[in-house]
C-alpha cells in the first residue's frame, strides 16, 4: 500500500482553526466575565447579550491579524463589516440557544433556586459553543476573503 498517496489533512486548516480557537478563547473569556458583570444589572439574555458585544468589539483585530493572518490586505473596513455582519448571525445564535438550552433543559434538570448560577453559566457555554461554530466558518468563508461581490458592485456604481 502507498501511504504518500493517501490524502494528509490540510495541515494550514488545523492552524487556522487553532489559531481562531485561541482568538475565541479571548472572546470567550471577555464574553463570560463582562456577562456576570452585566447580570448585576440586566437579565439573562440582556447580559448575554451585551457580553457578546463586547467581545466582539474587543476581538476584531486579533481575529483579523492572528486567526486569519489578514493584518495587511488593506480591507480593513470591508472586513470590519464583514465581520460585524457575522458577528450579529453568530449573535442571533449564541442568545437564543442560551435562552432556550436555560429554558428548555437546564432549568428542568436543576430546579433549584440555589443552582441558577450554574445553570445559567451552562446554558452561556453551550450558546458560546456554537457561537464559536457560526463565527469560525462564516469568517473563514466570508469576512477575511476577497468574494468579489464589494469589486462588483463598484465596477457597477462606476458605470
Amino acid at each position: 500500500m502507498n501511504v504518500s498517496s493517501i490524502q494528509q489533512p490540510k495541515q494550514r486548516e488545523f492552524k487556522d482553526l487553532f489559531t481562531f480557537f485561541l482568538t475565541a478563547l479571548l472572546g470567550a473569556s471577555i464574553n463570560f466575565i463582562s456577562r456576570i458583570f452585566y447580570r448585576t444589572y440586566f437579565d439573562f439574555d440582556t447580559s448575554v447579550l451585551c457580553g457578546y458585544l463586547t467581545a466582539t468589539i474587543l476581538t476584531f483585530i486579533p481575529t483579523k491579524r492572528y486567526a486569519f493572518s489578514a493584518g495587511k490586505t488593506g480591507n480593513t473596513g470591508r472586513e470590519a463589516v464583514k465581520f460585524l455582519g457575522i458577528a450579529l448571525i453568530a449573535l442571533v445564535v449564541q442568545v437564543y440557544v442560551a435562552k432556550y438550552t436555560l429554558e428548555w433543559i437546564a432549568t428542568p434538570l436543576f430546579p433549584s433556586p440555589e443552582l441558577k448560577l450554574w445553570r445559567e453559566t451552562g446554558a452561556h457555554l453551550v450558546g458560546m459553543g456554537m457561537s464559536f461554530l457560526a463565527n469560525y466558518f462564516g469568517h473563514k468563508m466570508l469576512t477575511f476573503r476577497s468574494t468579489g461581490v464589494y469589486d462588483r458592485l463598484r465596477s457597477r456604481s462606476a458605470s
